[in-house]
């Protein structure tokens, strides 16, 4: 059975700490924990599960602070995680079936990363991280910010889920785009991926604009992650939406296509920019679509299930309504009621389709 050193970088965890590692610390032979400027009992709970704690001065670089994590382990393996992610009991089981059977010619392991829920308890964001790497091969992160661990090899993907449960204080946004615009200040050269990402900081702080602008240099370095463009372009997508235009929405959203197989997270999209066009038919067809684009489970990049489940049903069944075909749109809303059975929406639109249809309520 193969050993596993946890690497951790941790700042102001007290609250999440604790959950974590109690979720990993008996599936694991060795726990590295590297604070970067805590204020609170991040440092004295760290010290409570094992006696491999140590600081690093914060230099703005998620990748240098993880890399020196990584220098401190002492085990076959490495395993990372962040403060606030944990393994649930079924996971758990998993991870320690994964230990004890996994092949040592193995370099890495990839794992699901859910990342957000719903009230009913569906996944809303999920992807692939590599996260058990083989500690001789010295793989190395790489990133100031949105770092993403290089590595290469005999890679295999494990269905072990890490989950990610932000509770606490909210200062990463900040944060990150601030990271980034050191950089330009200092004139860094920014790859496709800082673009990217920092289109993002850009779009979540309301910076339309700037966010679209940022995206096209994205888009204009030829280098870089295939599924980066992809969604660099359904993101200046919801941009130009912000902004009223449609025309320019549909154009990136249909532009995604150039970079990747058609995506439920795109394909969605498109149907919601013909329904506010009022053309339902078009629209109730790339929803249809979107209902048969399941997500790859080994894909790396982002997942977001719900485009690809109740959203285009609960959409067709909108506008199957303002078609006036009442069976259909109670069809689909049923549909979305499977995924989310107290949701107000789609219990006022069962009530009101029932009665049209002279149905008993069920």
């Amino acid at each position: 059975m193969i050993t596993i050193s946890l690497c951790m970088i941790v700042k102001n965890e007290e609250n999440n700490l604790p959950r974590c590692l109690n979720s990993i610390k008996d599936l694991v032979d060795e726990i590295v924990i590297v604070d970067t400027g805590s204020t609170d009992k991040t440092v004295e709970i760290a010290q409570q599960f094992t006696e491999r704690v140590f600081h690093f001065t914060w230099v703005n670089s998620f990748a240098k602070a993880r890399n020196y994590a990584f220098s401190l382990a002492t085990q076959e393996y490495i395993l990372f995680l962040d403060a606030d992610d944990v393994l649930l009991e079924e996971d758990r089981k998993k991870f320690k079936q994964l230990k004890e059977t996994l092949d040592p010619a193995v370099d890495g392991v990839s794992m699901i990363y859910q990342t957000g829920f719903d009230q009913y308890g569906n996944v809303t964001l999920r992807y692939r991280r590599n996260r058990l790497t083989k500690r001789e091969k010295k793989f190395q992160w790489i990133g100031d910010i949105h770092e993403y661990l290089d590595v290469r090899g005999f890679i295999i993907n494990s269905d072990v889920a890490v989950t990610h449960k932000k509770e606490g204080k909210q200062e990463s946004r900040g944060r990150n785009r601030s990271i980034f615009e050191e950089k330009l200040e200092r004139g860094d050269v920014f790859t496709e991926r800082d673009y990217f990402y920092y289109g993002n900081e850009l779009r979540e702080h309301g910076h339309y604009q700037k966010s679209i602008e940022n995206y096209k240099k994205s888009l204009e370095i030829k280098e870089g992650w295939a599924e980066d463009k992809v969604f660099a372009c359904i993101y200046m997508g919801d941009c130009y939406r912000l902004l009223e235009n449609l025309d320019e929405e549909r154009n990136s959203l249909l532009t995604s296509f150039h970079y990747g197989p058609p995506r439920a997270e795109a394909v969605s999209r498109l149907g919601y920019n013909f329904l506010q066009r009022q053309e339902y038919r078009t629209a109730i067809f790339w929803y249809d679509l979107a209902t048969r684009l399941k997500p790859d489970p080994d894909q790396l990049s982002f997942s977001f299930p719900a485009l690809s489940t109740w959203y285009p049903h609960l959409h067709m069944c909108v506008a199957y309504f303002r078609l006036g075909e009442y069976e259909k749109a109670y069809v689909h809303n049923e549909e979305a009621r499977k995924y989310r059975p107290e949701d107000p929406s789609i219990l006022h639109n069962k009530k009101m389709l029932e009665e049209k249809l002279g149905l008993q309520p069920s």
